[in-house]
């Protein structure tokens, strides 16, 4: 693996453009995006640093980063650990989803690039769900909703509509039935895009209302019944 301070590495998109802590910290949010990191799972920083071939103290900085960032937690004298969201948190990122994305879905350009995007993640999704990978399918859901929001032509509601995907990912990972959870979704994306390609977009919009009201509800659920006390594993 080529290490990550190296000016060759092509771990990240355009990583000559960014510093070694951004893609570092950029490398870690994808693992959680991805499901590589579930929440609550305690992250070892030696092992961490090794895989990633950069220093600890690098790595250190990164976890800072992504603590602030509300991604990661700090528990004094257990370590480090990937966050667990609070049912608060999860009402807040279905809300920010629903504004969003249903106002980029009502007032999108009808040959809107983005509709490509979304094309490629449903068609990804299939095959996934063909091959029985649940995580493949949950990654390929978070870039069909990117491709939604990319409707919006704001390349600032995509930054932040980035890192709210991360911590929506983090609430999918307390459901332990990745095929429960994403499952369902593959046909209503495929429907979802129907409505797309049709042109309907303010029936598309109210459509994609329902079906985020119906995903909060399905991880609330699962976070009232899974949640531990304390917040980590052991």
């Amino acid at each position: 693996m080529t290490p990550l301070d190296s000016p060759t590495s092509s771990a990240l998109p355009a990583a000559g453009l960014l510093t070694l802590n951004d893609r570092v910290a950029e490398l870690i949010r994808q693992k959680i995006v991805k499901g590589e990191f579930s929440p609550g799972q305690r992250l070892s920083e030696a092992a961490l640093a090794e895989s990633l071939e950069i220093s600890r103290n690098t790595l250190r900085e990164v976890f800072r980063t992504l603590t602030k960032e509300g991604l990661l937690k700090h528990a004094p004298n257990r370590g480090v650990f990937v966050a667990v969201p609070s049912i608060a948190s999860i009402i807040d990122i279905y809300r920010v989803r629903r504004l969003i994305e249903c106002q980029a879905l009502a007032q999108a350009y009808p040959r809107h690039p983005a509709k490509k995007h979304m094309r490629e993640a449903v068609e990804t999704a299939l095959k996934c769900r063909d091959a029985s990978d649940w995580l493949g399918v949950g990654t390929a859901n978070m870039e069909f909703h990117k491709g939604i929001v990319e409707l919006a032509d704001s390349e600032r509601l995509n930054v932040l509509f980035a890192h709210v995907l991360v911590e929506l990912r983090l609430a999918f990972g307390l459901l332990k039935d990745p095929e429960f959870l994403h499952a369902p979704y593959v046909d209503m994306n495929t429907k979802l895009l129907e409505l797309i390609e049709a042109g309907k977009f303010a029936e598309g919009s109210a459509a994609l209302n329902e079906y985020l009201i119906h995903s909060e509800r399905i991880v609330l659920a699962v976070y009232a019944r899974q949640m531990p006390d304390g917040g980590f594993d052991n």
